[in-house]
């Protein structure tokens, strides 16, 4: 089935905080009530078509600030070759390993060319397989959150566990002259990754074949979402999406859900 258009009808509901009252929640419910889930593994074609087996780890990972990039190094020293095809081999990791400078002077995970295809560092390609069994395919960090007992969003950059979610703020001032935050909570489509997302030749979001999953974004995602808006906002936006499910028009439905 092909990619859906990416404009269509959709359903946001306005809430204020209910833990800071500067603050007003948008939220989109037709995304967070979709079935879309990431299929990484099992379906998904990966961005670009001569690197299918990476996902969207093609062009690594750029840090939120410096707290992300510190919080990430913490459990980088961590890793060790069950978990890290990319690690070094025999001696102590440096941050130059894994840390790289964009043309914009942005830092970012190291990307590193494995069997042709370009791909953040972390990323264990198809046939790892070290010989106590603890590696694979996909996110060495993930991976890590699994051995400790985490939630990966603790052990990996920010934008990774925060895709296809997107958050961003507005001031906005009303006509009385007052003023607030405006917190979106919505769909990260193609065009969050700027007129590059044009080009990519695969993506999850939009994709029939990514909308496959038994229980609905806002649910699916509630780790992700909690630590994005904050428990109580999130418990406001469950009751706001469980009113939407029940009646809900079809103008509302995301288009790549199934019928």
């Amino acid at each position: 089935m092909p990619e859906v258009d990416l404009d269509f009808p959709r359903a946001w509901v306005e809430f204020v905080d209910p833990a800071d009252a500067t603050q007003v929640m948008r939220c989109d419910l037709t995304w967070l009530t979709s079935s879309y889930t990431c299929i990484f593994g099992r379906g998904c074609a990966g961005i670009y078509a001569d690197a299918p087996d990476v996902g969207c780890c093609t062009l690594g990972a750029h840090f939120a600030d410096e707290g992300d990039e510190k919080r990430v190094a913490s459990y980088v020293e961590m890793l060790d070759d069950e978990l890290w095809q990319q690690r070094p081999q025999g001696r102590r990791v440096k941050r130059s390993d894994w840390v790289e400078v964009d043309e914009d002077g942005e830092r970012k995970t190291r990307t590193v060319e494995v069997d042709g295809q370009q791909a953040c560092v972390f990323q264990n390609r198809p046939g790892f397989a070290p010989a106590k069994g603890g590696g694979g395919a996909g996110c060495a960090l993930h991976a890590l959150a699994y051995v400790l007992g985490k939630n990966p969003l603790e052990t990996k950059p920010d934008v990774c566990w925060q895709l296809p979610i997107r958050r961003t703020f507005r001031d906005v001032e009303r006509q009385d002259g007052t003023t607030y935050t405006e917190v979106s909570i919505g769909e990260y489509d193609r065009r969050g990754w700027g007129p590059g997302g044009h080009d990519l030749d695969w993506y999850c979001s939009g994709n029939t074949e990514a909308h496959v999953a038994v229980e609905p974004v806002y649910l699916t995602n509630e780790a992700e979402l909690t630590e994005l808006m904050g428990k109580a906002a999130y418990d406001e936006l469950v009751r706001h999406c469980e009113a939407h499910v029940r009646s809900r028009s079809a103008l509302a439905l995301h288009p790549a859900d199934p019928r």
